[in-house]
Parts: C-alpha cells; sequence; structure tokens
C-alpha cells in the first residue's frame, strides 16, 4: 500500500500520540492485533493491508477522506460516548435494584461523567468503562 500524505506510519503514531491512546487500547478499537498495530506504527505501513489501515485511521479518527477531525474534537466525541456509556450502566444497575434513574437525573450523569472524563486522563477516553 503506497502512502499518502494522510497516511503514513510516522502520522498515525503522532495522532495516537496527541491521543494519548494506548497500543492496547488502539487494538481494541479498531479491531487490530496489538503487534500488527504497532508493525503499522512502527514503519511498516506499505506491509499492511488496507483492511487494517483504515481500521486503525478510524480508530483514531483520521477518515479516509481528505480532512480530518480536530483531535479535541474527537475527544470530545469519545468523551460524550463513554459518558452515555457509563450512564446507561449506572441506570441498568440501578433499575436491578429497583431505582432506575431517569430524565433529568440521566442527563446530569452523563454532563458529569462527560466533564470528569475530559478533565481526566486521556487514556480513560479508549478503556471500557
Amino acid at each position: 500500500m503506497s502512502e499518502s500524505p494522510n497516511f503514513t506510519s510516522d502520522r498515525f503514531a503522532r495522532r495516537k500520540d496527541e491521543l494519548r491512546m494506548s497500543f492496547s487500547a488502539l487494538a481494541a478499537r479498531s479491531g487490530v492485533s496489538e503487534p500488527t498495530v504497532k508493525r503499522i506504527l512502527g514503519g511498516h505501513l506499505r506491509q499492511a493491508s488496507f483492511v487494517n489501515v483504515a481500521s486503525i485511521a478510524s480508530a483514531l479518527g483520521i477518515p479516509l477522506g481528505l480532512s480530518e477531525t480536530d483531535a479535541d474534537e474527537f475527544c470530545r466525541e469519545q468523551a460524550r460516548k463513554q459518558a452515555e456509556r457509563i450512564a446507561r450502566l449506572v441506570q441498568g444497575t440501578s433499575a436491578l435494584e429497583g431505582q432506575a434513574v431517569e430524565g433529568a437525573a440521566y442527563r446530569r450523569l452523563v454532563e458529569k461523567s462527560y466533564h470528569e472524563l475530559l478533565a481526566g486522563p486521556r487514556r480513560r477516553l479508549w478503556s471500557e468503562p
């Protein structure tokens, strides 16, 4: 696979560092094995399959097109997804105990989780709650 300006091993590695994403989190998010992720980011992009490169690019928020999502915006989107996932977990657990979180309380929980995720270490954005 030939490299374009958006698809270079260095670009992928810089983006991973910019997002403060671990290799294991990138592997989990992309569905590509960790050794393959390390190999691709280590400079062996040309030998990689398009499917693996596209999966890693997507997990890093690097689109196949010409434009790229701003890293901070990508982190905010991920924080929102994580916050909603956390709130659903709390809601599900509370429902089992007969104390379901509803409406405004649910939205407050999402907002609180969202802000805590953004304020904390970025690696928390890429892990499963």
